[in-house]
C-alpha cells in the first residue's frame, strides 16, 4: 500500500519576530532560517516518517533540486516530481514569541501541474492506495478524479481555504480533513451542516480543544481531547497531524487510533521551530507516550 500524494513543494523562510507584522509597519526579524516546506512536502515527509510508503507527485523549479533531495533523504519517493521553467515555490513565515505564525506564499511550478502529469504517476496505483491532495497545487479535480476512477480512498486536506475548490471535490472524497476555522467556513458557504456532507468520514482539529471524527455513514460524532504541551511554533502541525493520520489509515490502523497518532505527533511539532526538517517520526512518538 502507499500514499499518492499531490503536493506543493515550498522553500520555506523564517523569520522570527517580535510580533506579527501590522499594516504599513516594518519590523526587523531576529532570527532567519530557510527549509523545506509547503503543505504537500511536509505531509510527504509525515507520511514517510510515520513508516508509510509516500509517493510525492509535484513539480519544483530549476532552483528546486536541493528540494527534492531533501524528500528523498527523508524516505519520499521522489520519481514523480517534475522539474519546471517556473521558479520553486517559497513561502515567507514569521513566527512570533508566543508561536503564532503569518504565512506569504508564492505558489511558482506548484501551479504548473498538469492532468497528464498526475496520471502518469498513479499508473501503478490500486484500489489498495490513497490519493491523498491539497489546495496549493493545480489539477487538483483532475488529480480527485483520476484517483476516484482507480478506486483509491481519496483525501483531502482543505487548505489553504477556499470553499469553492472543496466543493469542487466533495462528490470525490473518502475523508475531508480540516480545522474549525476552515469547518465553519464550509458550511456558511454551502448551508450544509458537516454531519450531512457527501463524505464518509469528516476529521476536524480543534487546536487546543482537540479533534473531532463524524462518521456520516452510522452518523456518529466523536471528540478527542488535545494534548496539553507548550508551543513555540504552530506552523507544519496540522500538516503533522494529517500526514500520520493517513499513514496509520494507510498501515490498517482504525480511525481511533490514526487520530490518536496524528495528535500525538502534531503535538510534538509544535515544540519545534521549523516545517517538513523537523517532522517527528514514529519512533520520536513511540518514546515520548503523550497523550
Amino acid at each position: 500500500m502507499a500514499v499518492f500524494n499531490l503536493g506543493s513543494i515550498n522553500a520555506d523562510l523564517f523569520y522570527q519576530v517580535p510580533h506579527l507584522l501590522s499594516p504599513g509597519e516594518t519590523l526587523a526579524s531576529t532570527q532567519h532560517s530557510r527549509g523545506l516546506g509547503g503543505k504537500g512536502a511536509n505531509m510527504s515527509v509525515a507520511i514517510a516518517r510515520a513508516a508509510a510508503r509516500a509517493v510525492h507527485i509535484g513539480a519544483v523549479g530549476p532552483d528546486g533540486r536541493w528540494a527534492v533531495d531533501r524528500l528523498l533523504e527523508y524516505g519520499v519517493d521522489t520519481r514523480n516530481i517534475i522539474t519546471m521553467t517556473e521558479p520553486t515555490g517559497h513561502a515567507v513565515i514569521m513566527v512570533d514569541t508566543r508561536g503564532e505564525n503569518a504565512i506569504l506564499l508564492y505558489p511558482g511550478a506548484n501551479q504548473a501541474i498538469t492532468e497528464t502529469h498526475i496520471d502518469n504517476a498513479l499508473k501503478s496505483a490500486t484500489e489498495l492506495d490513497t490519493f491523498l491532495f491539497q489546495n496549493e497545487t493545480s489539477a487538483q479535480v483532475e488529480g480527485a478524479t483520476l484517483a476516484s476512477s482507480r478506486g483509491m480512498r481519496v483525501v483531502y486536506a482543505a487548505a489553504p481555504f477556499d470553499a469553492g475548490a472543496v466543493q469542487a471535490v466533495l462528490p470525490l472524497l473518502d475523508i475531508l480533513v480540516m480545522n474549525a476555522v476552515e469547518a465553519k467556513q464550509l458550511t456558511d458557504a454551502t448551508g450544509i451542516a458537516l454531519g450531512d456532507l457527501p463524505v464518509r468520514d469528516i476529521v476536524v482539529t480543534l487546536g487546543g480543544d482537540g479533534c473531532r471524527w463524524l462518521n456520516t455513514d452510522v452518523a456518529t460524532d466523536q471528540r478527542f481531547p488535545a494534548i496539553p504541551v507548550t508551543p513555540v511554533d504552530t506552523t507544519g502541525a496540522g500538516d503533522t497531524f494529517t500526514g500520520f493520520l493517513i499513514a496509520g489509515l494507510d498501515r490498517g490502523l482504525p480511525m481511533e487510533q490514526a487520530i490518536s497518532l496524528g495528535q500525538q505527533a502534531g503535538a510534538i511539532m509544535v515544540t519545534r521551530h521549523g516545517t517538513a526538517d523537523v517532522i517527528p517520526d514514529l519512533k520520536d512518538v513511540q518514546d515520548a507516550r503523550l497523550g
